[in-house]
């Protein structure tokens, strides 16, 4: 008998039993009628924050007391608090001296303080459901089917205080106001807050924003469009549209009364195309030329050329390089060289973004002849694998839900364990002096929880009952890379606006999801489908991007768009990469870098082993590769690095390099004024203005210094300038 009662299902009947004599009781004396735990007490554990992870919901509970986090198991919760302790935590028979309720009201000295006032409406509602029986799940309860925020869409002032109503739709057609039971969450606190009562408090800050509702699983999202305060003395002049993206830029920028700043002028953009496609400097011969060209097409011409220069597979490599982490450590010297040649082979082939996806997902065979199969090798468990595909190709986070449902959108416990079911049966085996990769065999997943049998089903999808026949990869690759996919094409153009433009449509940029719309829908439909429509080719995207008008605008703010950062209605500062940074600094002193280990002349953007030991790039935010977020990737400025340009004895050494760019401008016999031209083609891509020509030839005309000494004085000024720094 002892046996039997220790298994959890008996035990749970039993309970169930009890509870139902009970609440049978309670309605022949007339009580009121009960009200259930899934339906109506688990949203409330989560609107008080009683299942955070910073209280009961974390991994040993708190007090002998666990939930889990943000209610993702209800049945093990509502087990929690009716018979754990035997069952102490409710007390029917006196349903407010239950431990639950005294508690949460203060009457119980408790570390989480009053988490519900006695007699409150969510007091009320668990004193009820105690009352009643503790009732599971009531039978007759209609089934949750759409979560609705009211209103949806707004148009709003600043400080403009607006209540937001969560209203539950059920399958038996009807509808509650459920505000007082859903948690609410702002995505952006400068542009909206909102607080637990839903009120949601506009910023002064131009922008749209989102603010969501979670109850029972389901989440609902607000936005508002929140225009700047108007002003009759700037005028929003129109301004010329040279593709799809300025007029689907300007309809937002209409609506939140800003005016885009003004076109950048050549040498800017010189510099900042060239950074962004080939990610490097250009040389001062190329910007003289350039700068020199009258045609009116030269914008769209350089674009071309960029595209087709080899520096340009050498830059892309790294970036893809991160994402699908070439790492060394884990794959060893040899096979890490042979991944990252792959994928700078696809990048100098520009092959399809899709057909680069189906390579990866389903490499199979010995990885010398399959190197795309190192993904597998990176990522060695399935589950770990699967959140890295959805991450990198989907734009979609689901790894915190293997352990509970994500607190901000709808993937579950299931649904990651459903991604995870197609990598199950792959697994690589010694062969030679390298692996080899196959998928084989039928594994069952099973939910960690529950302990029901989870076939393979993508993201979105209902749950089938079966496994597909074969390799299961290939379905997923088919769903995922098939035109009517909602998150690839979005994904991929996603990430490339946001390398071109500075920040994403969606931020961050591998976090898509409901609750996190992009600032411009329509713009992020228009470039997923130009990215479609040409067979998933990066460059046509790319000359898409850079051939817009909001690409090319200059990054100096007028009288409207000074505070903003969002909208793109001008050119955003962005610091150089590492790698890009130290390869500018070495093209304009004239001095290449030399790598421990590796053959002189390498550029750091063609350097593919992320651990190999630099300080530089270790300062400037070089990623080690240990995810795939691009997060990894430091871009922001420190004094750290402020100083070690201006102090640097290994930046020193190439400035007075005997065969450096100072050396030989000093000794070329040329006249001032072409060596100062010479060092701001080098640096800033651009002629100097005529007053920094006068000051420039003013220092180096009186100065006691040698020549020499006084042109490496002057290029280290211009290496520290934030001009130099920053793409902008």
């Amino acid at each position: 008998m002892a046996e039997m009662f220790a298994h959890r299902s008996v035990r749970l009947a039993i309970a169930h039993l009890l509870v139902g004599l009970c609440q049978t009781a309670n309605g022949a004396l007339g009580g009121e009628p009960a009200v259930d735990f899934t339906h109506d007490v688990a949203p409330l554990l989560s609107r008080h924050g009683c299942n955070a992870s910073a209280c009961h919901g974390k991994a040993e509970g708190q007090n002998g007391f666990r939930l889990s986090v943000f209610g993702s198991d209800p049945a093990a919760d509502y087990e929690a608090l009716t018979m754990a302790s035997r069952g102490r935590r409710v007390t029917p028979a006196a349903a407010e001296h239950s431990l639950m309720l005294e508690k949460a009201d203060g009457t119980l000295p408790h570390e989480g303080g009053i988490r519900l006032e006695s007699g409150s409406p969510s007091w009320e509602t668990v004193r009820h459901w105690i009352a009643g029986g503790a009732v599971e799940t009531a039978p007759d309860r209609p089934a949750l089917t759409v979560l609705q925020l009211v209103p949806a869409h707004h148009i709003a002032t600043f400080r403009e205080k607006l209540p937001l109503r969560v209203m539950a739709h059920f399958s038996d057609g009807s509808e509650r106001d459920v505000t007082g039971e859903a948690v609410f969450h702002a995505n952006d606190a400068g542009l909206a807050d909102v607080d637990e009562a839903g009120v949601a408090t506009i910023g002064t800050t131009p922008g749209v924003a989102a603010v969501l509702a979670r109850y029972q699983g389901r989440v609902a999202v607000f936005q508002a469009v929140i225009p700047r305060a108007e002003n009759p003395n700037i005028p929003l002049e129109p301004a010329p549209v040279l593709n799809d993206i300025d007029r689907l830029v300007d309809d937002t920028l209409a609506q939140l009364r800003l005016a885009p700043s003004g076109l950048a002028d050549d040498a800017t953009f010189l510099r900042r195309v060239t950074l962004d496609i080939i990610g490097r400097l250009p040389l001062p011969e190329e910007a003289r030329r350039f700068l020199n060209d009258q045609s009116t097409n030269k914008r769209s011409q350089l674009v071309d050329s960029l595209l087709e220069r080899p520096e340009y597979a050498d830059y892309w490599a790294l970036y893809w390089s991160d994402l699908l982490r070439v790492d060394r450590e884990r794959l060893g010297l040899a096979n890490a060289h042979e991944y990252y040649q792959w994928i700078h082979g696809a990048m100098a082939e520009n092959r399809s973004l899709r057909d680069l996806t189906r390579d990866l997902l389903l490499a199979e065979g010995p990885l010398n002849e399959q190197p795309a199969g190192h993904f597998y090798r990176v990522s060695t468990k399935p589950g770990e694998t699967a959140a890295s595909v959805a991450q990198v190709f989907l734009g979609i986070r689901i790894a915190c839900a293997e352990c509970h449902q994500h607190p901000y959108d709808q993937w579950t416990q299931q649904d990651y364990h459903g991604m995870r079911a197609y990598f199950e049966p792959v697994h690589a085996k010694p062969y030679g002096d390298s692996f080899a990769l196959a998928a084989s065999g039928n594994p069952q997943v099973k939910h960690p929880r529950t302990g029901a049998p989870i076939p393979p089903y993508p993201l979105g999808t209902t749950m089938p009952e079966t496994s597909p026949e074969g390799d299961r990869r290939l379905a997923l690759a088919d769903w995922m890379t098939a035109r009517e996919n909602p998150w690839f094409a979005r994904n991929l153009a996603n990430r490339l606006w946001a390398r071109f433009l500075g920040r994403g449509l969606v931020e961050p940029v591998d976090d898509m999801r409901a609750t996190n719309p992009p600032g411009n829908p329509s713009l992020m439909d228009r470039l997923a489908r130009e990215l479609v429509d040409h067979d998933y080719d990066a460059k046509a995207v790319i000359r898409f991007i850079t051939g817009s008008r909001t690409y090319q605008l200059s990054s100096t703010p007028n009288p409207s768009n000074a505070g903003d950062e969002k909208n793109f209605s001008r050119a955003l500062f962005k610091r150089l990469p590492a790698e890009v940074l130290l390869d500018a600094v070495c093209d304009a002193t004239g001095v290449p870098e030399k790598f421990t280990g590796l053959p002189a002349g390498l550029r750091a953007v063609q350097l593919w082993d992320s651990q190999a030991q630099h300080y530089f790039l270790k300062l400037f935010g070089r990623p080690a590769r240990i995810t795939p977020c691009e997060c990894e990737r430091a871009s922001g400025a420190s004094i750290g690095q402020a100083l070690h340009l201006m102090n640097s004895p290994a930046l020193q050494a190439k400035l007075s390099h005997e065969a450096g760019t100072a050396a030989r401008l000093a000794g070329s016999g040329i006249d001032n004024d072409r060596v100062v031209e010479t060092l701001y083609l080098s640096t800033f891509s651009r002629f100097p203005t005529a007053e920094e020509l006068s000051d420039s030839l003013q220092y180096l005309g009186t100065s006691t210094q040698p020549r020499r000494q006084r042109i490496e004085d002057l290029l280290w000024s211009l290496l520290n300038s934030q001009e130099f720094v920053f793409n902008h």
